[in-house]
This record gives C-alpha cells, sequence and structure tokens, in this order.
C-alpha cells in the first residue's frame, strides 16, 4: 500500500483540483458524462472503503485517505442527490459495518457539511446550494441517529471524537429540535465534558449550542433546558476545574490542551451568559455549594479568573462579554444618570428582586481592578526613517492594540458611571501601592496611569478636581522617591499623559495649567528617550484644547501666556530634535488661532515664525549671489526643515497663516524652480539612478515640501464662511495661482516620470476643490500639463492611481 501511495498521490492531488475546477465550470460534459463520473466514484469509494477499514493508517496513507475524501466531496457536490440519491443511506448503512470506516465517514460528513453550508458561496449556484440544503436537512435524521448511536455505546475513543467534530460543524445550521427534543445535550454534559480527550470538543458544541438564538414559536421547555445546559456544565465545572484554582498560573503550566480549554472555557461562557442572561438570572438558582453559591456565581468567578490570564486572545474574549455587559447595565434604570451610584441603587433594590443589575454588583468591582492593571496603551508612536533619511515620529491609529485600547476605555468609563466612588478606591489604592512599593513596576505604573487618563470627563467635575490633584500630588511624590534616571523618565512620561487628558480641569484651573505648560517645557531639555516626545505630544494636547487660555490675561497676570511663550520660543526648543520643533509649532500655532484680533494674531504669527524666517531669509540671500549654494546637502535640508515648519504652524492656525505664507511665497516658488532644474540636470548627466542619490531625495523633499505647505493653506479656504470667502478669492487666486501654475505644471510635464512629484496632483486637486468659481477657466491648462503623463505612469506606478482618480473627481465637481 506504501508504494501505492507513492505513486497514487501526486495523481490524487491533481484529481482534486481537476474535480474542483471542472464542476465550477462544467467542462468535463465534453466526455461520456455516466461513465466518466461513475469510473472515478467507483474507484474512490473502493480505494476508500479499503483504507479506511484498516484502523492503522501510517501518516502518509492518512494524507493519501485525506485527498481521496476531499474528491469524493467534490463529487458528491455535483451528483447528490440527483444522481445519486442513496448517498447518504450509503454512508450511513456501511458506518455500521466498521469502525474505522465509520470514523473515516464522519470525516466525510463534516467535510460535505462544510462545503454546502460554510463554502457554498462562490462555489455552486445559490438554486443548487439552496437545494442541497433541503436535501441534508430532510435526510438528516439517520445521520443524527447514527451520532447518537455512536455516542450512546462506541468505546472507541477516535470514533467518538470524529464524531463529536463531526458533530459541531452540524449544531451551526440543524433543527434546534435536534437539539433541544433529544438527550444531546443530557449526553454532552454529563458523559463526554468530564473526559479529558474530549473536553475541548464538547466545550466547542456546548458554545454553539449556548449561541443558539430560539424562533419566536419555541416552547418554553427550551428555556429550562439551557438552564440544565447552563447548571450541568458548571457542575461538571467545578468538579473538573475548583473554583479556589489559581487559572492564570494553571494556564500558564499548562499545556496546549490545558490553555485551549481555558479559551474554549471563556467562549463558552461569554456565550451563554450574553445570549440567555435572562434565563440564567432567573431560573438558574440551585446551589452548587455553600461556598460557591449558584451556577451563575461560579460562572462570573471564573470569567473574571481567566479575564487575569496571560494571554491578549483569551482576554479579548472576556473583554467583548465585559464591554456588552456593562453597556446593558448602564442603560437599565435608575443608572443612566451618572450622579446616581451603584451603592446607592443597591439601598433601593430589593434583595428578592429579579433587577439585572443587582446580580453582578459583587463581581463589577474586581472587574474594575481588572481592567485597571490590564489597561491597554493608547497610541502607538513609531520611530521610522523617511525617504530622505530623516528620523521622524509616526502615530498608528488603526492597530489591534489601538481598538483594545478602545474596548478597554469604553467599559472602565461605563464601569464608572455605574460606581464612581469604587473605581476612584481601586485607583486610589493602586497608586499607593506604587508609591508604597508593593505592587511598583514601570508595567503596572503605565497600566494605571492610562486607565486614570481613559476616565476623564466620567467624574463629576468636583471629584474629578479632587482625584485629579491628589493624583498628581502622588506622582510627584513618587517621582521623588525614585533614584534613577529611567525611573524617573517613566514617571515623568506619566504624569505628562495624565494632566495632556484631564483638559476641563486645566482650563479651570489657569495656575496649574501654567505650571504644567512650564513643567513640560522643562521635560523638553531632557534627554532620556521618550520624554521629549512625550513633552511635545502633551503639550500639543493641552494646547488644542485650553488655546483660548493661552491668549487671553489670566487675573494675576500681567500679559497672555503666548507672550511669554513666545519670548523664549529659542530657548525653550533648543533641544529639541526638527520632528519635535514641527509638533511644538503646530501647538503654539493652535493658541494663536483662539486669538481673535487680527493685528495681534498677524503680530503673535511674525514673532514665532521668526527664527525659521532668519535662517530662510540668510540662504535666500546667499542663492541670489551664488545659486550653487542650493546643490549644498546641508542648506537644502534646512529649506526641508523650515518648510516642514511652516506647514506645522500653517496646518494649527489655518486661513490667517496667510501674511506668513505671502512673505516667502514667491522665494519658494523660485526655490522650487531651481531645486528642479537642479534634479533634471543631474538626471540628464548621471540617468535615473541618481535620484536614489542622498542629495537628490533631499531637493525632491523641497519640492515636496512647497507643494505640501500650499496644499495645507489652500485646504483652509473651507473653514471660512461662504460669505466671507466669496469676496477673497478673486485676490487670492490673482496672488497665488497663476504663480504656481506657471511654476509647477511646466516643471511636471518636462519632468521625468520617476522624478514627477504626486504632490502637484494633490495640490491641484485641492485648489480645484477650493476655488471652483474661478479655477475652472484653468481647466484646459492644467489637463493639458498633467493628464497625459500622469495616465502613462500609472501602469508603471500604481501609487498614482488614487491621486489620479482624486484629481479627476474635482473636476466632476466644478459642473
Amino acid at each position: 500500500l506504501s508504494i501505492l501511495v507513492g505513486v497514487a498521490f501526486p495523481a490524487i492531488s491533481v484529481m482534486v483540483l481537476f474535480c474542483v475546477f471542472s464542476f465550477k465550470l462544467n467542462i468535463y460534459n465534453i466526455y461520456d458524462e455516466m461513465s466518466f463520473i461513475l469510473g472515478i466514484k467507483k474507484y474512490l469509494v473502493d480505494r476508500i472503503i479499503s483504507i479506511s477499514s484498516n484502523p492503522s493508517l501510517s501518516e502518509d496513507e492518512k494524507v493519501f485517505l485525506n485527498k481521496m475524501n476531499m474528491v469524493l466531496v467534490q463529487i458528491v457536490k455535483r451528483e447528490w442527490p440527483k444522481h445519486w440519491p442513496t448517498f447518504i443511506s450509503d454512508i450511513v448503512g456501511s458506518s455500521r459495518s466498521n469502525e474505522s470506516l465509520c470514523r473515516n465517514n464522519m470525516v466525510i460528513l463534516k467535510l460535505l457539511s462544510e462545503e454546502v453550508f460554510d463554502f457554498s458561496s462562490g462555489q455552486m449556484t445559490q438554486t443548487k446550494a439552496n437545494h442541497m440544503k433541503q436535501q441534508f436537512c430532510s435526510e438528516f435524521r439517520a445521520i443524527f441517529e447514527l451520532c447518537q448511536h455512536i455516542l450512546e455505546s462506541s468505546t472507541n475513543v477516535m470514533l467518538v471524537e470524529a464524531t463529536l467534530n463531526t458533530l459541531l460543524g452540524f449544531l451551526v445550521w440543524i433543527p434546534v429540535g435536534y437539539i433541544f427534543e433529544t438527550n444531546l445535550i443530557e449526553s454532552l454534559t454529563a458523559k463526554f465534558l468530564s473526559i479529558l480527550p474530549f473536553r475541548n470538543v464538547t466545550l466547542m458544541c456546548l458554545t454553539e449550542i449556548a449561541g443558539v438564538t430560539f424562533p419566536k414559536n419555541a416552547p418554553p421547555a427550551y428555556s429550562s433546558t439551557i438552564c440544565r445546559l447552563f447548571s450541568r456544565t458548571m457542575q461538571q465545572l467545578n468538579t473538573m476545574l475548583p473554583p479556589h484554582t489559581n487559572i492564570p498560573e494553571a494556564y500558564a503550566m499548562g499545556n496546549d490542551n490545558d490553555q485551549k480549554c481555558i479559551s474554549n472555557l471563556a467562549l463558552f461562557l461569554s456565550t451563554i451568559l450574553r445570549q440567555h442572561c435572562k434565563i440564567i438570572e432567573a431560573e438558574c438558582k440551585e446551589k452548587i455549594g455553600e461556598l460557591f453559591g449558584t451556577p451563575f456565581d461560579l460562572a462570573m468567578n471564573y470569567l473574571l479568573a481567566i479575564s487575569e490570564v496571560d494571554d491578549m486572545e483569551v482576554f479579548k474574549i472576556c473583554l467583548d462579554y465585559w464591554n456588552w455587559l456593562v453597556a446593558e447595565l448602564y442603560r437599565e434604570p435608575p443608572l443612566t444618570n451618572p450622579l446616581l451610584t451603584m451603592n446607592l441603587a443597591i439601598q433601593l433594590i430589593r434583595k428578592d428582586s429579579l433587577c439585572t443589575r443587582y446580580h453582578y454588583v459583587p463581581y463589577l468591582s474586581r472587574l474594575r481592578s481588572v481592567i485597571i492593571s490590564r489597561m491597554a496603551k493608547p497610541e502607538e508612536v513609531l520611530v521610522v526613517e523617511n525617504d530622505e533619511g530623516e528620523v521622524v515620529r509616526e502615530t498608528i491609529m488603526d492597530t489591534d492594540a489601538i481598538s483594545l485600547y478602545r474596548t478597554m476605555r469604553e467599559t472602565l468609563v461605563y464601569l464608572t458611571h455605574l460606581d464612581c466612588a469604587d473605581t476612584e478606591r481601586i485607583m486610589t489604592e493602586k497608586l499607593q501601592n506604587q508609591t508604597n512599593g508593593s505592587e511598583w513596576s514601570w508595567k503596572n505604573l503605565n497600566c494605571l496611569c492610562w486607565a486614570i487618563g481613559s476616565i476623564s470627563g466620567a467624574l463629576m467635575e468636583e471629584d474629578e478636581k479632587r482625584f485629579l490633584v491628589m493624583v498628581i500630588r502622588d506622582l510627584l511624590g513618587l517621582c521623588e522617591q525614585k533614584r534613577g534616571k529611567e525611573n524617573k523618565a517613566v514617571i515623568a512620561s506619566n504624569i505628562m499623559y495624565v494632566v495632556g487628558q484631564y483638559p476641563r480641569f486645566l482650563r479651570a484651573h489657569w495656575k496649574f495649567l501654567k505650571t504644567v505648560i512650564n513643567k513640560l517645557f522643562e521635560f523638553m531639555h531632557e534627554t532620556h528617550e521618550g520624554v521629549q516626545d512625550m513633552a511635545c505630544d502633551t503639550f500639543i494636547k493641552i494646547a488644542n484644547k485650553c488655546r483660548r487660555h493661552f491668549v487671553i490675561i489670566q487675573a494675576g497676570e500681567k500679559e497672555p501666556f503666548i507672550e511669554e511663550i513666545l519670548a523664549s520660543l529659542n530657548t525653550i526648543i533648543c533641544d529639541l530634535s526638527p520632528a519635535q520643533v514641527h509638533v511644538f509649532y503646530e501647538a503654539v500655532g493652535y493658541t494663536i488661532s483662539a486669538q481673535p484680533v487680527q493685528i495681534v494674531r498677524d503680530n503673535l504669527i511674525e514673532r514665532l515664525m521668526s527664527l525659521p524666517n532668519h535662517t530662510w531669509d540668510d540662504v535666500i540671500l546667499k542663492a541670489t549671489t551664488n545659486v550653487e549654494i542650493l546643490k549644498d546637502i546641508e542648506v537644502v535640508k534646512n529649506l526641508v526643515n523650515i518648510l516642514k515648519t511652516n506647514s506645522a504652524a500653517c496646518r494649527s492656525i489655518g486661513y490667517p497663516f496667510l501674511p506668513q505664507l505671502c512673505r516667502i511665497y514667491l522665494d519658494m516658488l523660485n526655490v522650487y524652480k531651481v531645486t528642479s532644474e537642479n534634479i533634471n540636470s543631474a538626471v540628464t548627466l548621471h540617468g535615473e539612478s541618481v535620484l536614489k542619490q542622498p542629495l537628490i531625495k533631499c531637493m525632491r523633499a523641497v519640492k515636496t515640501e512647497v507643494l505640501r505647505l500650499i496644499n495645507t493653506w489652500i485646504s483652509t479656504l473651507s473653514s471660512i464662511s461662504e460669505s466671507a470667502r466669496i469676496p477673497e478669492l478673486p485676490s487670492i487666486y490673482m496672488s497665488f495661482v497663476p504663480p504656481l501654475f506657471d511654476t509647477v505644471l511646466f516643471d511636471y510635464q518636462r519632468n521625468v516620470p520617476s522624478a514627477r512629484e504626486p504632490e502637484v496632483l494633490s495640490a491641484c486637486t485641492v485648489l480645484i476643490t477650493q476655488m471652483k468659481e474661478k479655477v475652472s477657466e484653468d481647466v484646459p491648462k492644467i489637463l493639458d500639463a498633467l493628464f497625459g503623463c500622469t495616465l502613462e505612469m500609472i501602469n508603471k506606478v500604481v501609487s498614482r492611481v488614487i491621486v489620479m482618480f482624486s484629481f479627476l473627481r474635482s473636476f466632476a465637481k466644478i459642473g
């Protein structure tokens, strides 16, 4: 047989593919259909029966058998029920003759079920799929009786396991009567759940059953059956996994099967408690033992313990349930009002009440502690090297970690609304355990501070004030207490994060806000890794949320705080990297944007931009006498940095950035033109490979940043009201658009494809969108310069496709 397997395996593999594709495309009708199908079918059936009847197969033989099973299922999909009406009866009948054959038949039935009910979409017509589903259901009784017979009478472990796995596949679609009107549930809970080889698949079967939605006309007995399923499962678990077991430790020390069991248990509990919570709360009251109370009590304790397991996928299963639960509890009266705490609610509820919230009160405090202890990181900041060789910071907002943080934050906010006093108590205790050293670690402190930051706005304002003052005081004390720069840096980062999350408190307490900002400026000189980044991030967050408070004269002050910042600008930013300086400028821009008086605002912008303008003027002056200076890589890098600084400030200041843009606009376009000529000359002399050299990359970055700055400012036109924008458009258009088109359009057209800047398309798209009233007459010129040469590039540079379509869409909107 081993020789046969070695020769036949490649042929069977080809046959699988042939059957799949020929049946899908109907190409085998060119053969004599009946003899072709009958030939393959006879061979397969004979070989499968012959091989699977042997209980001792080698690994190669098992693989070969599985391949033949797959081919047979493809034929069954084609032939059954029309041309092979006896298939189900044949496979059920043959199963009673040999246990090894029966086990393989279970595998075939499971494969067929998956093909019909799980993978039929796109594999067969909807009519064919529906017909096969109806046929499967109509003949299922014989299959179910076979499964029952095996589960009741067989002692063959491998056969029973295969049957349970096949049954697991059936539970997704079989009529609910087979589940709730037979002894299936009794068999699963009483017989198989406690047996180690069947434990995992049994739990998975029970999870599928727990997830079943009752039909509207379901008998009341179904509810009692669910209650029995839950109670008996919990009774078995009470013996298998005693409640005093340290589940996180058992998980860490367990093998794969043990860990899968805990994961499957989490799925079962979260599914049944979510799907049938009312039934379980109302009916499952029989105590399992004096120590552990009802099945519901035991289930909640299991789920809380599993939530502490150090495995993120297991935790996510539990978190999904907890998030749903606390949202449901919050929506129930009377606690839609966050002023009413859980403690008060308990006093209002009679102990014999069936109010849902009453059932969960004992477990929510422990849940708060778990969520706080495991709080996820709020955002992910990557330090990466860009195309120009610069190290830049990139914030990733759509990762699994961010999704996890958002779910945990929402869960904790609901828990805080349900009982803010308990949340505050737990956080206070954990912070004390940091200061006394009993729970001190960077991870514990980070999680605690992320949790504290996540409930911003969930407390009443007075409670928030008292709580936050206590937290900052203890964190500052911890910073003084701990030795070592790394420890202090971690604590400082957490202080900055927490204060940045509470803008309401900062807005109400100016002196504290000023103290925090000055402390952030101190941290901007701290060279320990991550501290300067955190200081800049916190500053921009606070500046955005509290912007007005920087530009008004506060009580006890002689001038607005923005004046102090601008007077010390060089001192504050002297130790920051270029990327951090850009964040700082954007932050200050937010505060300046809050100044309503134009003359004052223009003066603030001028002072903010004085440092980059001084360097810019110096470069431009030197370039007027010696244009070759624009080939010096350090000069070019300076230009890129200045342009990025302007873009950062423009992003936050918005349309009022106009005076600064006017100041540098024409010089900026001249730099663009000269830089482009330098790039073209280099390509002419050395070929397109020169585009990869550092100097040329920096030159291209100058062009890109010029376009981004223009793009950024033009985008701000949408923030102006229509009545204010229309009178301004003619002058803006005449001042900005003709020089831009003269410089950029021709340059784009004449460049080699690999040197064309996609930002040209983006800038034109924004320009057309914001100025469609004026730009319509320039449409032919724009299309002539950009459309044809870009269209030629699309096949080679796929990244241009989206930019190109956005560009074309802007034209469609003109009309």
